[in-house]
């Protein structure tokens, strides 16, 4: 348990899912976790597990399909976020290279760690409303979508001021 917030739940599962709007478009969407900020409500974030669609082989072409889950908003034009960012909790790349290869390529995964260690009590703590789920596809021929579940718990912060750092700090790492 993160010092200075109290948890308020026992394990809570989130599953959730977004699809692409057009073929290889960023697509974003916003998951409510109906947090109540008027009892300086947090969710506590435990793992993650993160699927994308695999990408479509075509001889002489590479493609790719990425996913990621963010605390905030991020913006479009920049694509999927890396794991580097502040805000994000998990990203996941699968890919074919396929570029001067007359067969479909080869395929290969890079996922950040889904379970964190046992000795790690959190992953990230989100003190806002909701968290970001993106999906993009790289020069493939149908849409791609993103599927994962959450899990965590509820915490009350028991200072104002505790929360007050945790939604500024959140905010700030947009």
């Amino acid at each position: 348990m993160p010092r200075g917030l109290k948890d308020t739940s026992s394990l809570i599962t989130i599953g959730f899912e977004l699809q692409e709007t057009a073929i290889n478009t960023f697509t974003q969407a916003s998951v409510d976790l109906q947090l109540n900020p008027l009892d300086n409500e947090v969710f506590v974030v435990q793992a993650i597990n993160l699927n994308v669609t695999r990408p479509d082989g075509q001889a002489g072409f590479d493609s790719g399909s990425s996913a990621a889950v963010t605390t905030t908003r991020v913006d479009p034009a920049a694509g999927v976020p890396n794991l580097s960012g502040s805000n994000v909790l998990a990203r996941l790349d699968e890919s074919i290279t396929a570029a001067g290869f007359v067969d479909s390529g080869i395929a290969f995964t890079n996922a950040s760690m889904e379970t964190p260690p046992t000795g790690m009590d959190y992953i990230g703590i989100i003190s806002t409303n909701d968290f970001f789920i993106q999906v993009q596809g790289f020069q493939n021929t149908g849409l791609k979508s993103a599927t994962g579940k959450m899990y965590g718990y509820r915490a009350r912060a028991t200072d104002p001021s505790v929360y007050a750092a945790l939604v500024q700090s959140e905010l700030l790492s947009a």
